[in-house]
């Protein structure tokens, strides 16, 4: 099912690669908390108001937790396995959390102005994430 490995082809910086790791495993964290706790971390994570239309915040949380679980395994099947995809799993991850940060700053989740505590991780990461695709598009000596 896995093709052969391509990390001996791989030339950018392997922290950009141990970066992706790290970005996988708390995307994958984040996912089975939004998947599997029951109340998504709505309330207890992010502080919501359940009070109304509890059901749909609550599936709307496991929807996307269904979304982040198989996309952090594919991150990690990149960063551990499949090296030459970095640089592009690491602009997916700029995109990302570019959109998450606009949404929750500047469109739809700033309406309330409650920002949970992912409004403030995408905006650490988009810097982070970017210094490592440099580092990633890098030649190795």
């Amino acid at each position: 099912m896995l093709p052969a490995s391509t990390n001996d082809d791989y030339r950018g910086a392997l922290l950009s690669a141990w970066f992706l790791t790290l970005a996988g495993a708390l995307n994958l964290i984040a996912g089975s908390i939004h998947f599997f706790l029951p109340d998504g971390g709505a309330g207890v994570i992010a502080g919501m108001d359940l009070t109304e239309r509890r059901d749909t915040i609550i599936a709307m949380f496991a929807w996307m937790g269904s979304m982040q679980i198989p996309c952090a395994l594919a991150q990690l099947a990149v960063s551990l396995r499949y090296r030459t995809l970095v640089p592009l799993f690491l602009l997916l991850m700029i995109v990302e959390r570019g959109l998450m940060a606009m949404d929750g700053w500047l469109l739809k989740g700033s309406v309330s102005g409650h920002h949970p505590p992912e409004h403030y991780a995408s905006l650490a990461a988009l810097p982070v994430a970017l210094l490592f695709l440099v580092l990633s598009l890098r030649q190795r000596r």
